[in-house]
């Protein structure tokens, strides 16, 4: 065989031949050769990257004066009656560990006190709640204020 300018080839005795089938080891099995190659996946983490980018955040919202004051006066009777340790349900926005915003959530329990330094209520189980974050409070104690 020559190559397309009529000139001989160094593989032209190779060119023709059929695929070399080993006469000691059987040929493997389609699957088993598969999954040689399985864990070699060029785009590792590609669908959790995708599955991250389509979950969808909430923005953190401004409160008026008149919510800034709703909530500074609960605190003040939750403050005044942190010994009975008060029920309450708190709803508060929960910023995303991964990706700008976040979501609110609420949590329902007694507060167990009111830290000043780190600014945040802790909740009876152990749950700390910034107080910047909180967009409600409510529970039985203020209707008695109502």
């Amino acid at each position: 065989m020559t190559s397309q300018k009529g000139t001989p080839h160094k593989y032209d005795d190779m060119i023709g031949l059929g695929h070399h089938i080993s006469k000691t080891h059987p040929p493997m099995a389609r699957i088993k050769r598969a999954a040689q190659f399985a864990s070699f996946d060029a785009l590792t983490g590609f669908g959790a990257a995708i599955h991250e980018a389509g979950r969808e955040t909430e923005e953190k919202l401004e409160l008026s004066e008149d919510e800034i004051d709703m909530i500074n006066a609960r605190l003040a009777v939750i403050e005044q009656h942190i010994k009975e340790e008060p029920s309450v349900a708190i709803t508060y926005f929960l910023p995303d560990t991964k990706k700008a915003g976040g979501r609110y959530v609420t949590v329902s329990g007694n507060v167990r006190m009111l830290d000043g330094i780190e600014h945040a209520i802790i909740m009876a189980d152990r749950t700390k709640i910034p107080i910047e974050d909180v967009r409600y409070i409510e529970g039985d104690l203020f209707r008695l204020f109502e």
